[in-house]
């Protein structure tokens, strides 16, 4: 049992760079709209609320929010799959409704959703970039350059006290980390992790542009 749960331990990573392999294989190779299946979409989301859960109690509020924008989007998806197998004919559907900015529709979701993968991103930059960096000033600029200019001040005055809970940057790298693996493993994971994602994070922003969904702030 103990060695089930090792092995349970070291997926998270690979299994996110995992599933951007498959949404690698919607990558345009011109300039139309891209397409973003809505399945690998959202299991990428899924693993990350598995990343959230290491950095600690800090992530709470934004867990739960992302938790919700994984859970509202999975509903219509399921409701007809080969309707909405890609995220940007959930925006067309709801842009022809004119439901879009209303507070549950998905298209909010899928907004917040990808900031939250903005944050993830910039707080593995930084940590690797920066390893001297302390964890709490990693999560606090990184969320300065992502999510909190869409925050109301409520959500970011609870951001900045939940700050204190965050564990120190080797605690966070250990918790990332199987057992039998290296920090430099792990870089590498890291580095695999945001070279496949970032691509698909400026197509998704270029969509949100389009349909003007890119200047929404939370309610």
């Amino acid at each position: 049992m103990k060695r089930k749960r090792e092995v349970e331990k070291e997926p998270e990573m690979r299994s996110a760079t995992a599933e951007l392999s498959v949404l690698a294989q919607f990558k345009p190779v011109d300039h139309a709209a891209s397409d973003i299946p809505t399945k690998p979409f959202l299991s990428v989301c899924n693993l990350i609320l598995q990343f959230l859960d290491k950095v600690g109690p800090t992530m709470t509020v934004l867990r739960q929010d992302i938790h919700q924008n994984i859970q509202r989007l999975e509903s219509l998806y399921e409701s007809d799959p080969s309707m909405y197998s890609n995220m940007v004919e959930i925006l067309k559907k709801e842009t022809n409704e004119g439901s879009t900015r209303k507070l549950t529709s998905c298209s909010r979701a899928f907004l917040w959703l990808t900031r939250s993968l903005d944050f993830i991103v910039s707080l593995l930059q930084k940590l690797k970039e920066e390893p001297r960096m302390s964890m709490e000033q990693a999560v606090e600029e990184a969320y300065s350059l992502t999510l909190k200019p869409w925050h109301g001040w409520i959500s970011s005055a609870a951001f900045k006290i939940a700050l204190k809970l965050v564990p120190d940057s080797q605690t966070f790298a250990n918790l990332l980390m199987a057992k039998d693996k290296k920090n430099d493993t792990l870089s590498e994971e890291i580095d695999s992790f945001i070279s496949r994602l970032s691509p698909f994070l400026e197509d998704i922003h270029s969509i949100l542009r389009l349909y003007r969904l890119d200047r929404l702030k939370s309610a």
